[in-house]
């Protein structure tokens, strides 16, 4: 499955790169058979699974990427409305990194989901404003706060008024506060994974020991009574 969902990447973007059409001829056919195993073994698991409305919960990413938009289907027949969908089969491996039930669970640790709030109003604020002091397109203005705030900053465009060098700047802070807490959360994350383990094998291993004291409690209870039973016996004859 892991190594379909690699390929099946791979044909989604030889499309966009316009190497390859996957609408027509042997591709189609390729996709569409992908897209069917990929089909069968969700709606496998989902008659298997016994609690059907947590299954679809849990797997919202393997759903989304069974949406069929081939030219088979005339339904999905609006090109870029079929592309977006395509690219949607790219989550698939998210649940074959096994990232599907983690990602909630690592966005809220720390906090770390408002902070992207926060950084993304920061984000379209900050473009806003680049566009209409610097005077240039707001993609371009976009263009600009996504490479700053990631700290990657290309130098193609840069702030040359008072306003968007004050943009510029919170832009920095919150893209260095966006890198720092996102380290922070994941290791915070994993590291209380694995102390979660720890504390349940630990756990099991208490309850382990604590049935064998119980279980040689209650053998040393039985002795205790077949040697009254004994000495009583003992004494009657």
């Amino acid at each position: 499955m892991a190594i379909l969902a690699i390929f099946s990447i791979i044909l989604i973007v030889l499309d966009y790169a316009s190497v390859i059409d996957i609408n027509v001829g042997l591709w189609m056919w390729v996709d569409n058979a992908i897209l069917i195993i990929f089909a069968v073994d969700y709606f496998y698991r989902l008659i298997k699974a016994k609690d059907k409305v947590s299954f679809i919960k849990h797997n919202v990413f393997d759903l989304l990427s069974i949406i069929p938009v081939s030219s088979a289907f005339a339904i999905f027949r609006i090109a870029r409305i079929a592309r977006l969908v395509r690219a949607l089969r790219i989550l698939r491996v998210l649940r074959l990194v096994g990232l599907t039930g983690r990602i909630k669970k690592i966005l809220h640790t720390n906090g770390l989901i408002y902070l992207l709030y926060i950084s993304l109003v920061f984000l379209i604020i900050g473009a806003v404003s680049y566009s209409l002091s610097e005077h240039v397109s707001l993609g371009e203005s976009f263009w600009w706060a996504i490479a700053t705030a990631t700290t990657v900053g290309y130098g193609d465009i840069s702030p040359h008024t008072i306003v968007g060098k004050i943009v510029a700047l919170l832009l920095m802070i919150v893209g260095i506060g966006i890198i720092g807490m996102l380290t922070s959360s994941i290791t915070t994350y994993f590291v209380k994974s694995d102390s979660d383990k720890d504390q349940s094998s630990d756990n099991k291993k208490f309850e382990m020991i604590m049935s064998k004291l119980n279980e040689l409690e209650k053998q040393n209870k039985d002795l205790k009574s077949e040697i009254s039973a004994l000495k009583q016996n003992s004494t009657e004859d």
